[in-house]
């Protein structure tokens, strides 16, 4: 039975969606910034799954109680998917969101528009305190600006082009991007595998 959730992330933009999507939900959810400390989490994987299930099992086992974590990638077209689950670090280690940013609009410098498509995808992993993972996917599909365009939000937030709503993600409210998001919908999916195991 589930009454205690841990969210396996040190990014706190992160930790508020999960908490503001499944806030209805009857459990409580703790940051990992609350908890002791305990190893970070290589990311070495090779897909989004495989990194997410890696980071929700090490801390299940480890704290012995129920965990969520994510992995979130975007996937550049004209780059070939780039880049993908490195796009924490796309700029190197220990870079900000503003350099991944730089970097990003760089490689795509003089590229036109109809070129410049792109996904968000988000994978979230339920670990039991055994670490037993459960997996929930959500995308969406847009566009990379020219521009950074927007505070209301963080990551490549401000060059995700969204053409139904003609906004960038960080041009958005907060609740829309928590009904629309990759993560909102792979969180949504999550709900369900959190409520069939309360």
């Amino acid at each position: 039975m589930i009454t205690e959730m841990i969210i396996a992330t040190g990014n706190k933009h992160k930790a508020q969606e999960v908490k503001d999507v499944l806030k209805d939900l009857n459990v409580k959810f703790i940051p990992m910034s609350d908890m002791p400390s305990f190893p970070k989490t290589v990311e070495d994987g090779y897909t989004l799954e495989e990194n997410a299930a890696k980071k929700a099992r090490e801390a299940a086992l480890f704290f012995n109680k129920w965990v969520l974590a994510d992995d979130t990638g975007l996937e550049v077209d004209f780059l070939d998917g780039a880049p993908g689950v490195y796009s924490a670090r796309f700029a190197g280690e220990h870079c900000s969101y503003e350099d991944n940013n730089k970097k990003l609009l760089s490689l795509l410098k003089g590229v036109p528009q109809e070129k410049r498509t792109a996904k968000f995808a988000c994978v979230i992993a339920v670990s039991s305190p055994k670490g037993e993972c459960h997996f929930a996917r959500g995308e969406i599909f847009g566009i990379i600006t020219d521009k950074i365009s927007g505070s209301n939000g963080f990551g490549y937030d401000p060059i995700f082009y969204i053409p139904q709503e003609n906004k960038t993600f960080a041009e958005l409210t907060s609740d829309t991007k928590n009904r629309i998001s990759h993560r909102a919908m792979a969180l949504q999916k999550a709900k369900e595998i959190i409520k069939r195991c309360l």
